[in-house]
């Protein structure tokens, strides 16, 4: 009888709280587990490990398992929130992109902070389809330990801009604004004078760096923002809701 009555509380448990997870899953927003930064990464494996106890033993008092996960989520809520608010926080609690190849060579001092091996980072290149060090103009690791890769621009896919122009040219863009802060690091080592950027923001109509969200240059010196509160920026495509 008491064995019934276990498996009637494992099976209603199961109905109240995968509804509360599926709840909470859609509230922390829509990524892919591949894509979870570290910190969102240990909210699932703690997630799984309260609502795996409250299944597998009948005498876990369920409101409590329930209220862990409320407090779980809510606390991953802040979390990012805070993230979006304070760059500097966001870089405590999670990884940041490491470059470990640059114009074809590696960054020994950068592979052995994020204690990546030569073996790691060849095999990681080759899932790329790279096969050789001297195609890379930039490699980099992202924040999820993806592996992100820029070619030389002999070595890139042609697409229809190398068809106009006969000498391809490094089109990638390094940001030096996010979220109202300016990277002078970045500017730095750009050879970027505030003043240039100063005068850019200002034929597009900027007058203060704290309304653009996000700015970037890339090897043309050409500055592309979007800002906080774009007026003009252009209409979805496609809308559900």
């Amino acid at each position: 009888m008491d064995s019934m009555i276990d498996l009637l509380k494992v099976i209603g448990r199961i109905y109240t709280i995968l509804p509360l997870l599926l709840a909470v899953t859609l509230i922390m927003g829509k990524r892919s587990i591949g894509e979870l930064p570290v910190f969102d990464f240990l909210v699932i494996l703690t997630l799984g490990s309260v609502v795996g106890a409250d299944i597998a033993e009948p005498k876990v008092n369920h409101l409590f398992t329930m209220f862990a996960v409320i407090a779980i989520a809510s606390l991953q809520m802040l979390v990012s929130y805070i993230k979006g608010k304070n760059r500097k926080f966001g870089r405590l609690v999670t990884f940041e992109p490491t470059i470990f190849i640059y114009k074809r060579k590696f960054l020994v001092k950068n592979m052995q902070t994020i204690k990546y091996s030569i073996d790691n980072v060849l095999q990681m290149l080759r899932e790329k389809n790279v096969f050789n060090v001297t195609d890379v103009e930039m490699a980099i690791i992202e924040a999820n330990g993806e592996l992100s890769v820029k070619l030389i621009p002999q070595k890139e896919t042609a697409r229809a801009e190398h068809f106009t122009s006969p000498k391809r040219e490094s089109s990638w863009e390094l940001p030096i604004i996010i979220d109202g802060i300016v990277y002078k690091n970045v500017m730095r080592r750009r050879d970027i004078s505030e003043e240039w950027l100063k005068q850019e923001l200002s034929k597009k109509k900027v007058k203060n760096t704290e309304d653009v969200f996000y700015a970037a240059v890339n090897g043309k010196r050409e500055l592309h923002i979007s800002l906080k509160d774009d007026k003009y920026k252009p209409e979805e495509p496609l809308l559900y809701h």
